[in-house]
């Protein structure tokens, strides 16, 4: 059985598919259902994001000991410049590509089918705190436990990121194809499932290839600075990319 257990990715393939083929041929009540999970689970999402932040980066933080501080500045410097690397190459490559592959008419249909199904109800999880909030928080404790020569903070730290991890692999990755699912049985009802997918299509291609562009760069230059091969150490993170993929 865990020889045919399948990754994320693929489960969110057929979720997707699955999706379109319900969506199709059940009742509006049963879409419903599913958008009503849907309505749930995405506020779940959006409480437990400033919660993962906090426990993971917190987490990772403290364990790196005295030269945090220095590693800290250092790595957000690199995630800074390589944010507005991406940003602006994304937004240069859209300008560029995305008028020639997506016709204006295609996006005012869409917008103007027909009114779109609501789920039954939901219930309202508002986040304890803002996502950089929590990213603050997560620096300040992590670079505490870092330099504080006790432990119990840092044995708080790593229990809650043991509960955050078991909560992101035990509830949001098993149930996001689920999520997916009822993204698409609602596209299929409201007769928008091939226009979106057009477009959706043609969006993702020219993401995967900046995607591979970027990995590519990136592992080059950490290769060329750590003396190791660019692709091995791409390949050892390839599990992560698929499942950032996926979740993305």
């Amino acid at each position: 059985m865990k020889a045919l257990r399948l990754s994320l990715l693929p489960r969110i393939i057929i979720a997707i598919a699955l999706g379109i083929g319900l969506g199709l041929i059940v009742p509006d009540g049963v879409t419903r259902l599913f958008l009503t999970f849907n309505a749930i689970f995405s506020q779940f999402l959006d409480f437990a994001i400033p919660l993962i932040i906090v426990a993971l980066v917190a987490e990772a933080i403290g364990g790196i000991g005295h030269s945090a501080g220095k590693m800290l500045l250092l790595t957000v410097a690199i995630a800074y410049g390589s944010t507005v690397f991406s940003g602006y190459l994304a937004y240069f490559t859209g300008n560029a590509i995305f008028p020639q592959l997506i016709d204006a008419g295609q996006v005012d249909q869409l917008q103007a089918g027909p009114e779109a199904l609501t789920p039954y109800f939901t219930i309202a999880m508002p986040p304890v705190m803002g996502v950089m909030t929590a990213l603050i928080l997560a620096f300040v404790l992590g670079l505490g436990v870092a330099h504080l020569e006790s432990t119990a903070l840092k044995n708080v730290i790593i229990d809650v990121k043991d509960i955050i991890s078991g909560v992101i692999e035990k509830v949001i990755i098993p149930l996001l194809p689920l999520y997916i699912l009822g993204i698409f049985m609602e596209m299929a009802s409201s007769g928008k499932v091939v226009g979106v997918l057009v477009v959706f299509i043609k969006i993702i291609g020219v993401i995967f290839v900046l995607h591979i562009f970027l990995l590519l760069l990136q592992f080059t230059i950490a290769g060329l600075v750590q003396g190791k091969n660019p692709i091995r150490l791409l390949i050892n993170m390839l599990p992560a990319y698929f499942t950032a993929l996926g979740t993305a």
